[in-house]
């Protein structure tokens, strides 16, 4: 099947389809992890988004249920520069492009991956258009041209849980090849915004009975919750586009910082802890997103990392700032002053790995 494909700045290119079919649109980022691209594809931050992999062969180990991140997968789809339709992992139960196809997901393979990384570090992130249907130039411009940017679309709708639920597993356990068994403790509240299931995990591995909740159940029912004693605390999840689109979940987490909730934050989360105190984000210009950043706590630990936007500098005013990442000394990780309030930029429970920044789910527990 082939596949053309054209960027915002124009260039056009031609490739092979492994995927679904059709045609879409969305922003173009390169993730530099050399392993878990099932986690990376059905992580719900990517949603409007394609993921360019810097790792050259990929679907090597197949897909399986057990290392699924939500319910489905939201990006656009996925770029490689070899795919592999005979996997072979003990794990494995079926292919990617059979994954792909059943989740309508367009895989592109057979293009220069490191050019087009290459491209993304030196112009950056940008809009993309790819279609098995349409092979014309001009007319794919004038679709990529018409559709809206992606800071302009709410994701948070489409990976949100649409009710609530308990989350009754904990961490995936390598010598039993199994999920640990919850032994919780302590109850909060997870505000869904494309929450990761591994993070839910580490979450319940900690003691924490994890209710999760919808992107646009009001405050106030959780400040009643809390003032009830029926929950202890709340943790605000990852999740895809721009924060600053985020009205309606702003004034929520307002009200929640107002009712003096403990509460974390992971990457979206963040996010919006700093614009919820005034403090507006601002865009990268292609963003972090691997599983080899180093970022400095009291000692260097290296992250896994899925974001495009970062708090400013002078969240100092109102926050000590605890880690910061070594590639560009952007702000990582933060905790509010005289608030029982902590975030962070990187993701902590990484999935497949690195593991270093686990401990932050520890201290969210003793912290309640």
């Amino acid at each position: 099947m082939k596949i053309s494909i054209l960027l915002e700045n124009g260039l056009f290119l031609s490739a092979k389809g492994f995927g679904a079919s059709g045609t879409s649109v969305g922003e173009i980022v390169f993730n530099t992890s050399m392993t878990g691209y099932q986690e990376i594809i059905t992580d719900p931050s990517y949603a409007g988004q394609y993921v360019v992999f810097t790792a050259s062969e990929i679907g090597n180990v197949g897909v399986n249920k057990n290392d699924m991140e939500s319910k489905g997968a939201f990006l656009k789809g996925i770029i490689v520069r070899s795919y592999n339709e005979n996997y072979s992992n003990f794990r494995g139960e079926q292919s990617l492009s059979s994954f792909l196809k059943e989740k309508n997901i367009l895989g592109i393979s057979d293009i220069d991956t490191r050019f087009l990384t290459k491209l993304i570090r030196n112009e950056g992130s940008q809009m993309m258009i790819a279609s098995s249907e349409i092979h014309d130039k001009d007319e794919l411009k004038k679709l990529l041209d018409e559709a809206p940017h992606i800071s302009e679309i709410n994701y948070i709708n489409e990976v949100t849980t649409p009710e609530m639920y308990i989350h009754n597993q904990g961490a995936w356990n390598d010598e039993t090849l199994s999920f640990n068994e919850p032994n919780t403790s302590k109850t909060i509240a997870v505000y869904d915004f494309g929450v990761k299931i591994n993070i839910l995990n580490e979450l319940t591995n900690v003691g924490l009975k994890c209710e999760v909740y919808p992107a646009s159940t009001p405050a106030e029912d959780l400040i009643t919750k809390y003032n009830n004693n029926e929950i202890m605390g709340v943790f605000l999840s990852n999740g895809p586009g721009d924060p600053l689109v985020l009205t309606d979940v702003k004034n929520n987490v307002i009200k929640l910082i107002e009712a003096k909730i403990p509460m974390f934050g992971i990457c979206l989360g963040h996010q919006l802890l700093s614009i919820a105190h005034g403090y507006d984000t601002f865009k990268l210009k292609f963003g972090h997103h691997g599983g080899n950043h180093p970022v400095k706590q009291k000692s260097v630990e290296i992250t896994a990392q899925n974001h495009n936007y970062n708090v400013p500098e002078e969240i100092k005013n109102i926050a000590e700032v605890t880690h910061i990442n070594l590639f560009d000394n952007t702000i990582e990780g933060v905790k509010y002053k005289d608030e029982p309030i902590f975030s962070v930029q990187h993701h902590p429970e990484a999935s497949p790995g690195p593991r270093e920044s686990k401990y932050i789910f520890k201290e969210f527990a003793d912290m309640l």
